[in-house]
Parts: structure tokens; C-alpha cells; sequence
């Protein structure tokens, strides 16, 4: 039987085509838009704290679905003043927004943490980069307690009346901003004396029955109260 012959040309393309064909059978499919990834938690810790006194919370907060992209423990030098540790939580935050994509952060703060967010809100302009902030037995209008360690410019400053709360004072809004602010407070706390001076005005203030002030920091009911308010 005689074999027949295929022009040269005609085997080329038959090739070309094929090749083509396997290699769009190979390609995926485009992925489906990725669903809105949550708003970056910045935690801020208090005096005499660091970055790893929110282990507990960022382990919780990852087992509700956050990435280890979206959670940033800020650290920072607790004795020295809070107007600079509220400037550099302002150049954390940036980077943070940097990094992430996203143009707002959710600060979570505890203790004297409390007035560096406050003083880099109200102070700074750092108001529109923050969506909301969650305060847990913050110093925001001071303590007693700092009279315990005037050594430190952080706790002269944390006194109540001092020049420093005063200034916040003078500013008025205490949630200033379109942010969404709540407290977690509690005749228990110890440190905060008063214990009401947690409370914001404007913000949602949660009375807890019995809390010890280092205990928000590992009280999963809280930080889940905390997470939810996030979401809101």
C-alpha cells in the first residue's frame, strides 16, 4: 500500500495547533476576587508590657479566620513619654497600612496604651487611619496608681491632672473621628484608679463585672467581645 505523503507545512501547523491546544488545557481557570481580607488589628500594650502580652489575643483572632498579615503588635519604649511612643505608633501604623493595602488600621490598646492612642488620634491626625479602637482597662483620663512611678516621664504624664491628660482634655471630642471607639472597664482592675477613668465619651463603654487589669489580656470572653466589636 502506498504510504501518503502530508506537504511539510501542513504537519507544522497540525503541530502548532496541538501544542497550542495542550497548553490552554493546562492553564487554569482565573481565580475567583478574593473576599475583602479584614482591617489590620494593631495592638498596643501598656507600661511595663511588650508586644508578646497579646499572644493570647492574636492566637484567637487567628482561629476566627485573621491572617498573620492582618495582626501587628506594636512595640515600643513604656518609659519614655507618651507623645513619643504615639508618634512612632503614628509611623507604625503607616507602615502597617503599607504593607497591608489597606488604607484604615483597628487599634486595640490596654493600659497606658490607652493614652498613646488617644494622643496619636486627637494629637497626631491619626483619626482617619484608624476604623475603630478597643480599649481594654485603658489609663485614658490617667490613674493614681502612675503616682507609684513619677521616675518615668510615661507615668508623670499618666497622672491625672497632668499637663498631658489635660491637653487631651482641652481637645474635647474624645472620639474623634469616624471611627467606632469602645472600653472594657471594672471595679476590679486595680492599676486604673478610678476604674471609671477607662471610659470615653461618645464611645461604647462595657461595664465587666470583675476584671483584673492584667487579666483582659487572656480573658477569651473579652477578647471575643473585642473581636466582635471589630466587625461591626
Amino acid at each position: 500500500m502506498r504510504r501518503l505523503r502530508i506537504p511539510v507545512r501542513t504537519r507544522l501547523l497540525a503541530l502548532v495547533a496541538a501544542l497550542a491546544a495542550a497548553v490552554l488545557s493546562l492553564s487554569p481557570a482565573p481565580s475567583a476576587t478574593a473576599a475583602t481580607a479584614h482591617t489590620p488589628v494593631v495592638f498596643v500594650h501598656g507600661y511595663t508590657g511588650n508586644s508578646t502580652n497579646w499572644s493570647t489575643a492574636i492566637a484567637l483572632f487567628e482561629s476566627a479566620g485573621y491572617s498573620s498579615n492582618e495582626l501587628y503588635a506594636f512595640n515600643y519604649n513604656w518609659a519614655q513619654s507618651n507623645k513619643i511612643s504615639a508618634q512612632q505608633l503614628a509611623t507604625y501604623v503607616e507602615q502597617v497600612k503599607a504593607r497591608t493595602g489597606s488604607a484604615q488600621v483597628d487599634i486595640v490598646n490596654h493600659s497606658m496604651g490607652g493614652l498613646v492612642t488617644r494622643w496619636y488620634v486627637t494629637e497626631l491626625g491619626g483619626a482617619s487611619s484608624v476604623r475603630h479602637v478597643a480599649s481594654l482597662a485603658g489609663a485614658n483620663h490617667g490613674t493614681t496608681f502612675a503616682s507609684s512611678c513619677l521616675v518615668n516621664t510615661s507615668c508623670v504624664e499618666m497622672l491625672p491632672g497632668s499637663a498631658f491628660i489635660n491637653q487631651l482634655a482641652a481637645a474635647g471630642d474624645e472620639t474623634p473621628g469616624s471611627a467606632r471607639y469602645a472600653t472594657w472597664y471594672s471595679p476590679c482592675d486595680g492599676v486604673i484608679i478610678p476604674y471609671t477613668s477607662t471610659m470615653l465619651s461618645g464611645a461604647t463603654n462595657n461595664y465587666v463585672v470583675c476584671e483584673n487589669h492584667l487579666t483582659y489580656l487572656t480573658d477569651p470572653v473579652v477578647l471575643t467581645a473585642v473581636r466582635t466589636f471589630l466587625a461591626s
